[in-house]
This record gives C-alpha cells, structure tokens and sequence, in this order.
C-alpha cells in the first residue's frame, strides 16, 4: 500500500487515548480514521477529544470499512478473540491489546486465521520494538554477564477505586492478565524460547480475580520470578541475573527518559545506558507502517509469539 496508514479504533478505552494515540502521532505514516462504540454519542466525545477523525456505532462499521487499513483493539480481554478474528477475515492489519485470548486453546484458534491472513496480527507487546530491549538484547550475545540465568521482573500499581473492567471476571481481568503477562513475555523473549513448567500464587479480591499474583516459570536455560498486582505503588523494576554479573532496567516494558539500564559485575556498577528516544507503542507503529508499505518484513508477529506467552499464563493460572 502507499499513503498514510488509516487506522480504525475498536472501543473507547482509556489506554487508546492514554498510549496509542499519542504514539499513533508520533510515529507518523498514519491516521486515526475513526473509532467505534457501542454508544455513538461516546464514540463522537471520544473523536472530537482526542483528534479521531470519525466515529460510528458498532464495531462491525470499522472492519467492514474498506478503507481500513488496520484495526487496534483496546476492548476487554475477554473479546479480543472475537473482533480480532473478525478484522482479520476483513483483511485487516490488527493490533491487539495484551493478551491477546484467555486461553491458550483460544490463542490457537486465533493465531490459526492469522497465519492464512492477507494481513498480520500483532499482540501489542510493543517493547520489543524499542531500542533499549535492542541494546538489553545485544548485551546479552556479548556475554555482558555471563549466560543469562534468572529474570526477576515485577510490575505493579494501585488501582483507583472498584469500578474497572480490570476487577471483572467476566471479562477477564485479574493482575496476571492485565500486567503479569508483561514479565512473562520478557522472559520468552530474553531465553529465545517458551516455558516448560510454572506455577503461582494467587490473592483474590472480592469480584473474585487475583489482585497480586506471584509465580514462577522454568526455560529450558532459566527461569522466571515475577511479581504483580493492583495494591502496590507503580514498578517495573526487573533484574537479569547471569553467571557474570546482572543487568538492571528501571522499566524494560514502557522506558521513559528518566528510565536506565545498567549493568553490575562483582557487585559494582560497570555501565549505564539510557533507553533512548520514542515510546514503545511509537516504535511498535512504526513497525507496523513500515510492514504495510512494503518496507520490512514482519517481526514480533502474534503468529510467531503469542502462543508461547498465552501457554505460559495457562500454566500460572
């Protein structure tokens, strides 16, 4: 395709306006076309505020749009299945939140459309995308500390009050799925592989999801301890431990400026590095404009990654 990228928004939710918005205008090559909801007096408040250019009614008005180039879906977890396989047989691009199904039964069934699709799908991990896991990654195959042996990663906030999507059941919320499911990707992606074997604990609030969970899960060249949860104050620390030494990131997940990485041997700081510049979800776009202009293959597909990350939460679960 030639011309800018025209994106279509599957729902209202705080986090396209909050990260993908915002990164859909700074990565360029794209535009937000329009976005869909239920309620279309909220989608037309949601356009006018946030600089989408349209807004209809019902999700299907966006995949059947064939002026779509690419779909995000921002919708609750429990209806990612269903709208991604639908925008895939539209001939969409898509970009879907994290995780990308529930189950890894569903995650099989979904990845199945996408590999006969016209159009790839992404799960939007986006870290991957950007340069600082590029430097954490090329660190690695130096030997930087050693061969890499234990991840320690941690991600957690509080959440306000007990009206979220995120404390439903029913549409699958709960701490491992909404922000668990970060530390374990980090790790399938840092041990070049899935997990073999895990398991975790779990505190369960009153709407009956787990508000912290805490696990652990095995790689055939290491393993994986991670922490999550909803009652905390906000942190991505995460901790690479090797046979040389270990690598320390503030935030391997979302860097911002102020974030670092640095790398310690024999309990001594050896070198610091700033993530550098973009968001994440920036880098991850412009990934994706660049796969749709026929200027770069696809990489980080959900197709190649997601079935090991959608196993793996099984296997905490």
């Amino acid at each position: 395709m030639s011309g800018a990228v025209r994106w279509g928004i599957l729902g209202t939710a705080g986090i396209a306006a909050r990260a993908f918005l915002p990164a859909l205008r700074e990565a360029g090559g794209g535009t937000a076309a329009v976005v869909a909801g239920r309620d279309l007096s909220r989608a037309e408040e949601f356009a006018a505020r946030n600089g989408v250019a349209g807004a209809v009614r019902g999700y299907e008005a966006v995949i059947e749009d064939p002026s779509i180039d690419a779909v995000y879906i921002p919708l609750p977890n429990a209806l990612h299945a269903r709208w991604t396989i639908a925008a895939l047989e539209a001939g969409k691009a898509v970009l879907c939140e994290k995780p990308l199904c529930l189950t890894a039964a569903e995650a099989e069934n979904v990845i199945e459309v996408a590999r006969r699709s016209a159009r790839p799908l992404w799960e939007a991990f986006v870290f991957p995308f950007h340069p600082q896991t590029a430097r954490l990654r090329g660190l690695l195959a130096e030997g930087a500390i050693g061969e890499l042996r234990e991840v320690w990663s941690s991600f957690h906030f509080t959440m306000a009050g007990t009206e979220n999507i995120r404390l439903d059941a029913a549409l699958g919320g709960g701490a491992l799925y909404d922000v668990g499911c970060y530390p374990v990707r980090l790790a399938q992606l840092l041990f070049g592989g899935d997990a073999v074997a895990g398991h975790a604990v779990a505190v369960k609030g009153e709407a009956g999801v787990d508000i912290e969970t805490a696990g652990v899960l095995e790689f055939d060249p290491g393993r994986l301890m991670l922490s999550c949860g909803f009652d905390l104050p906000f942190t991505t620390y995460s901790r690479l431990v090797g046979t040389g030494g270990e690598i320390r990131l503030t935030n391997p997940f979302h860097p911002e400026p102020h974030d670092v990485l640095e790398v310690w041997r024999e309990g001594r700081l050896v070198a610091r590095h700033e993530p550098g510049e973009g968001t994440a979800f920036s880098w991850g776009i412009r990934h994706i404009h660049e796969v749709l202009r026929g200027e770069a293959e696809p990489r980080h597909t959900a197709a190649d990654d997601s079935l090991g990350t959608a196993r793996s939460l099984d296997m905490l679960r």
